[in-house]
């Protein structure tokens, strides 16, 4: 793993690779992606069995084919190893308590001339969630996505997913029992996007649209966007970690490498004081990637679009890791809590030696579902208040409309509103008999 020093004269240059690393090619794709989306818009159904066949090797003969009942669903969990039931019920509980804190509320004050504002908080109607699969399956991401949704009090929610040679993977099956979703259908990429984004005869249309993808699912998301809300543009899965001297090297090689496995495009990225601990850690990388079965991705990743940065203070260190904002940001040092309230921006901070960034993957309770390369500067987690949407309320009294009324026909008739201002006076004008 390439090590680089602050003081080097090629550090500025090298330090900007690793702040472009979000560069996906979406433009190279977009012509594609627009493709399906005019598809889907216009021929429904007809376009999408003809996408699933393309992309993913089998052809429905008709639109009850693409729902996976539900029945299939309940065997799934039903036959569930019982330490693996117990461990999805364990992150269910955990998730779902975690999202409950998160509930926005609604509310109203009244003021003494008989002004009432306020909030209302309702959630959407319908979510879609997009759940990769191909290769591999993650109910994980099932519940990250569907837990929210159920807290918010959403009422349907649809699941779209992959299903290579229509072989559903009964895992993730057994996720959607869990969380009592019905809807699943078996379609993937930017096809399943546009079908939850604008409906198709057998795909009912969403509100919100939610869950990660590859470069074709988070180009379709961009693109349907104002059609349906969308959490976030994810792209390739990414951690930072800040240490010390102090730091185990053998956690934080490992740690670096929990996300370079997941993908050739993931970025690896320790900050550190200590010029020790950069050596370690490089060593016990190489070490670790002799016995991972996925050696492969995880050295692609490594070598292209991980670094270790040493640095000559802690202070420079948190400068360099707030500028690249990581998805996951782990903080190893003597006093984690120190330095937290320094950290302006990372999807997720885990503090201390015994919080691998796997742990929220999994089990932790917040969820997993997080900006990535750099969006964490303007990007929240997915979290409840993406299921849910605010209403203002207003209700002016006779007295209060006297009280500032004619303020608002002022700027009214600045902005040259006749009817605006005229709307304001004639109640002015009007001694008001009632209250309201």
């Amino acid at each position: 793993m390439k090590i680089l020093y602050t003081k080097s004269q090629n550090f500025k240059k090298e330090f900007e690779k690793i702040l472009n690393r979000s560069d996906m090619d979406i433009e190279s794709v977009t012509p594609l992606v627009q493709n399906i989306i005019a598809e889907i818009k216009s021929e429904g159904d007809k376009a999408l069995f003809r996408h699933i066949a393309k992309f993913d090797g089998w052809e429905p003969k008709n639109g009850n084919e693409l729902m996976i009942d539900p029945a299939l669903m309940k065997k799934a969990y039903d036959e569930l190893d019982e330490k693996l039931k117990a461990a999805l019920h364990l992150a269910y509980e955990r998730i779902k308590t975690y999202h409950e804190k998160q509930l926005p509320k609604s509310w109203i004050d009244f003021e003494n001339n008989g002004t009432i504002l306020g909030q209302k908080v309702t959630p959407v109607d319908s979510a879609g969630l997009y759940i990769p699969g191909g290769k591999a399956a993650y109910p994980s991401s099932l519940l990250m996505n569907a837990i929210p949704a159920i807290v918010a009090g959403v009422k349907e929610i649809v699941v779209t997913t992959p299903t290579p040679n229509n072989e559903p993977n009964f895992l993730l099956l057994a996720a959607c029992h869990l969380c009592g979703i019905e809807k699943v259908y078996k379609v993937g990429g930017a096809s399943a996007i546009a079908a939850m984004a604008y409906g198709t005869q057998s795909i009912p249309k969403v509100d919100v649209i939610t869950g990660p993808g590859n470069i074709f699912v988070a180009t379709a998301k961009k693109l349907v966007f104002g059609e349906v809300n969308i959490d976030m543009i994810a792209g390739p899965s990414e951690i930072g970690i800040l240490a010390d001297e102090s730091a185990n090297a053998k956690y934080v090689a490992i740690d670096l490498l929990s996300q370079a496995e997941h993908d050739e495009m993931a970025s690896s990225i320790l900050i550190t004081t200590s010029e020790d601990l950069a050596k370690s850690v490089d060593f016990e990388i190489n070490e670790f990637l002799k016995i991972l079965k996925r050696r492969e991705i995880a050295q692609k990743s490594i070598d292209e679009r991980g670094a270790i940065i040493v640095t000559s203070c802690m202070k420079e260190a948190i400068v360099l890791m707030n500028q690249i904002a990581p998805e996951h940001l782990e903080v190893i040092t003597k006093n984690p809590f120190e330095l937290l309230p320094k950290i302006k921006h990372a999807g997720a901070i885990f503090l201390g030696e015994n919080t691998p960034e796997p742990i929220g993957d999994y089990i932790a309770g917040p969820n997993h579902t997080l900006p990535t390369g750099s969006t964490a500067k303007f990007y929240s987690p997915l979290n409840v208040e993406h299921f849910m949407k605010k209403s203002s309320i207003i209700s002016f009294s006779c007295q209060a409309m006297h009280d500032i009324g004619e303020a608002a026909a002022i700027l009214a008739h600045v902005e040259g509103l006749e009817a605006h201002a005229k709307s304001v006076e004639i109640r002015l004008e009007s001694k008001g008999k009632n209250s309201f």
